[in-house]
């Protein structure tokens, strides 16, 4: 009996520590349903197909059109079926990687070379072009295709891959905001801490660093800064919250139109683009397939639920959220404790916003616009309590999470933008609420 009660015991605070998991795969199986819809097969895998149909249909002394347009995908399609043509003894006439005009154009070479073309490799949306029907010889239904199949929108790999990678930059400053809710604060400063690091990086490396010329050590210096900035903008916060006693949110208020109008002075309100491509790699780049932000945020959300659950700074948090009183009672440094928590938010804002600049390749001012509340709402809907004492790491990725399928899965089934905004707020309030609710049991 007492191993059934402890094992329900154990279940009973899973289920209350990451019940949002179940409403995340719920929200995720919602939109995997709605958005179901016949999918046409693109990039490398494509073009090998569509090199294997014509082999089987016409054999080896077929005459080959390849049709594509200029983009990463298509470039990768049109390689390899050009591969895999000249493998199976096909002889490939011309690669073409662009629009109507540039296919026109290949068409009358070939023609005028007095060449026949047999087949044309196409994807579904060169194939639906016209201009292979103003050549007798040729005509539209040369073109072989991929073959379509039914999968839903939202689980394509692209797309989940976009919802991670997107994601990421909220979720990293999101680590900072749970140490701070969870021993009972607030910091709306975050987003305008982005900005303030964007700019400040770009600046180090372009005034000092050399800007697109900049060497990788310079570039690391540059974000360092931008970093060690905002880790001081969190210092002064949490000098300003325990010596002076002020409430954080009028702190962080203050903080939030002090660091916007650093990042506006110090850029003169434009952007900064003189990067080097080795800034890029942070938030542009994949390593085995993954986008390097999601790399980092899962690094981050790691250490930091080693550092809450296992170590004695995340019992002190946590002591520090339930009660602050008896925890300084107890022997807890309440005072450095919130001068780390908000140094530590402070410094994840700054880290976010050098991803964002990343991705974006440039600085700017106008970076972090709002994110203060996407990041406050992410831990809220992760199960955090705005009262303090309550929270988990985990539980915020799976909230930031829940707020990115919403607005992913909203955007896919063409839900007007307007009604996007009324609905995430419903989903704050109703995890406010929820939290509230379990309070007064």
């Amino acid at each position: 009996m007492e191993n059934r009660n402890a094992s329900g015991s154990v279940v009973n605070q899973f289920l209350s520590d990451y019940g949002m998991l179940a409403v995340l795969l719920v929200l995720g199986a919602l939109f995997a349903t709605l958005t179901i819809k016949e999918q046409h097969p693109t990039g490398a895998s494509a073009g090998r197909q569509v090199a294997q149909m014509i082999a089987q249909r016409q054999g080896e002394n077929t005459q080959v059109l390849i049709v594509a347009r200029d983009t990463r995908e298509d470039r990768a399609f049109a390689r390899a079926a050009a591969k895999e043509l000249q493998a199976l003894g096909i002889r490939v006439l011309a690669v073409v990687n662009g629009v109507p005009n540039d296919v026109r154009a290949a068409i009358e070479k070939i023609t005028a070379g007095r060449q026949q073309i047999d087949a044309i490799v196409a994807n579904d949306v060169t194939a639906k072009w016209s201009v292979y029907d103003r050549f007798p010889s040729v005509g539209s239904d040369k073109c072989v295709k991929p073959r379509p199949y039914i999968w839903p929108d939202f689980l394509k790999m692209s797309n989940l891959l976009g919802v991670a990678n997107q994601t990421a930059i909220y979720a990293i400053i999101a680590i900072g905001m749970t140490m701070v809710i969870v021993s009972a604060g607030i910091d709306l400063s975050v987003g305008s801490l982005v900005a303030l690091a964007s700019v400040v990086s770009a600046l180090c490396i372009r005034d000092w660093g050399g800007g697109a010329d900049a060497g990788i050590t310079m570039v690391v210096l540059g974000c360092a800064a931008g970093i060690a900035v905002c880790a001081a903008a969190g210092t002064f916060n949490g000098l300003m919250i325990t010596v002076f006693g002020i409430p954080p949110f009028i702190v962080s208020l203050s903080m939030m139109m002090i660091a916007s109008g650093l990042a506006f002075r110090l850029s003169d309100g434009r952007s900064i683009s003189e990067l080097p491509p080795s800034f890029l790699w942070l938030g542009g780049s994949q390593t085995l397939g993954v986008p390097n932000p999601v790399w980092l945020m899962l690094v981050l959300y790691s250490v930091a639920h080693i550092v809450m659950s296992r170590m004695v700074f995340g019992r002190y948090v946590y002591a520090i959220g339930g009660n602050k009183e008896a925890a300084r009672l107890s022997g807890v440094p309440v005072k450095r404790m919130l001068m780390a928590v908000y140094t530590i938010c402070g410094a994840l804002a700054g880290l976010g916003g050098i991803v964002l600049s990343s991705q974006l390749a440039a600085g700017d001012p106008k970076f972090g616009l709002m994110y203060e509340l996407e990041v406050i709402a992410a831990v809220v809907v992760g199960g955090a309590s705005l009262m303090g004492g309550r929270g988990k790491v985990f539980g915020t990725l799976i909230g930031a999470f829940i707020i990115a399928v919403i607005k992913n899965g909203m955007n896919l089934t063409n839900v007007d933008p307007f009604n996007q905004r009324i609905v995430l707020g419903a989903v704050l309030l109703a995890a406010v609420l929820l939290d509230m609710l379990r309070r007064r049991r």
